[in-house]
């Protein structure tokens, strides 16, 4: 193996291991040896952060497990700081919460955990948020997406309330993700929606198909 492979593989398992001390090793290394954050990103952390996404979808991994990755590569991230790493190496901005009326918010902790893991900015609004919050917030920092998350048979029609406020400020061109027990494929579609994500694992494959990665 290579210097370059060796560096990136190192990368890699430093995600996958949620080991921050060779996760800062790598990046050094990775400084060092000319490469780019960007390639350090796709072909190194972002790598780790796939098989962590296996894994958790496997049942094999557990939501800890999952944010402790997710830490490691923010922290591998902002390693590359002294490089004035660009706002344009995020992949997109997504902007998440979990609706008016619903306190739960361990399924959009997971999700969070994947996409900032998966190199994608985050907006986390929090719990029980209004519509009109999430519609502020995509306008002030210009969202790619807007995810809310709905854990109770009696708030699920807050999802359709925060798409119908999107349009009705003119930000019908922002995607729209939802998941929760509740949700469903169908009731997306109903709803005017986006995607639907059922789990975490699969966040990153469905917001990569929205913004046509």
């Amino acid at each position: 193996m290579g210097k370059v492979e060796d560096i990136l593989n190192d990368l890699r398992v430093s995600v996958e291991t949620w080991d921050k001390e060779l996760a800062i090793r790598a990046v050094d290394r990775a400084v060092e040896a000319g490469i780019s954050p960007f390639v350090a990103i796709e072909a190194g952390l972002a790598r780790g952060m796939s098989t962590i996404s296996v894994l958790f979808d496997e049942g094999r991994l557990y939501l800890p497990q999952v944010l402790a990755a997710s830490q490691t590569m923010q922290l591998a991230l902002e390693r590359f700081g002294p490089l004035k790493l660009s706002e344009s190496l995020s992949k997109g901005l997504i902007v998440l919460g979990t609706v008016q009326g619903d306190i739960h918010e361990i399924g959009k902790n997971v999700i969070k955990a994947f996409l900032r893991g998966g190199g994608y900015t985050v907006i986390d609004l929090g719990k029980d948020v209004p519509p009109e919050e999430f519609s502020a917030a995509a306008k002030e920092h210009g969202a790619d997406i807007v995810g809310a998350s709905a854990l109770m048979t009696t708030t699920l029609i807050c999802q359709k309330q925060v798409v119908d406020v999107l349009k009705d400020e003119g930000l019908g061109d922002v995607k729209t993700i939802f998941g929760g027990a509740p949700c469903n494929q169908g009731w997306v579609n109903s709803i005017g929606g986006d995607g639907y994500c059922a789990c975490g694992a699969e966040v990153i494959d469905l917001v990569r198909r929205l913004l046509n990665e």
